[in-house]
């Protein structure tokens, strides 16, 4: 699938926001997301899938790509456009042997050996992190820093890059300037579910 990352790549979380991945998704492309990635680590299977489902209604309506984080079960049963995989999920060959050859596949990797390995897979983009201190994740990976986003970008020049990790509107831009082509936001879009709308757009203007 041919997959052009939006500069900003908003990821939903209901703990965060205290929303439903809906009500995040309308509120996110209403603020001009071009893409959104679904993530839920506490719903089961089913109550996954019916959040997926829903959130997917929205995105579609506004012509939107849906990614789903981690799951390939679930990008399949909803018909999401592509799954966003770590690497103790399964691996990108065969989500990509199960999605198609037109499904989105984004994989994340935490240091530049992981980096260079999954350039080599059959994946859309990587992405890099954390890449400043995060709470999203309960046991974060080492921080990759500004400088080994650096090292990846001259590394890996032709490969779209996806910078994760403690993004806010205050280090966007040099998250951007060390080599990013797009920056995935969590809580600095999220944590005031009031102004999620407004949030994008301003990340958007920065």
């Amino acid at each position: 699938m041919s997959f052009e990352l939006p500069l900003i790549y908003p990821i939903t979380d209901s703990n965060i926001s205290g929303l439903t991945h809906a009500e995040q998704t309308a509120r996110l492309i209403n603020g001009g997301a071009e893409v959104v990635q679904i993530r839920e680590k506490n719903l089961g299977a089913g109550e996954f899938c019916e959040a997926a489902t829903a959130a997917l209604v929205v995105a579609r309506e506004h012509g939107v790509p849906l990614i789903i984080n981690d799951r390939v079960d679930i990008t399949l049963l909803v018909g999401a456009d592509g799954v966003h995989l770590g690497q103790d999920d399964l691996p990108p060959d065969a989500a990509r042997r199960l999605l198609g050859p037109f499904a989105v596949i984004g994989y994340s990797t935490h240091n530049l050996e992981q980096a260079v390995a999954a350039a080599a897979m059959p994946i859309n983009y990587l992405a890099i992190g954390p890449i400043f201190p995060t709470g999203t994740k309960a046991n974060p990976d080492p921080v990759v820093g500004l400088e080994g986003l650096r090292a990846v970008r001259r590394a890996l020049p032709q490969i779209p890059l996806v910078a994760i990790g403690g993004i806010t509107s205050k280090n966007v831009r040099s998250v951007i300037q060390a080599g990013a082509d797009s920056v995935a936001v969590i809580s600095a879009l999220l944590r005031e579910p009031d102004r999620i709308d407004e949030s994008m757009r301003e990340f958007k203007r920065l």
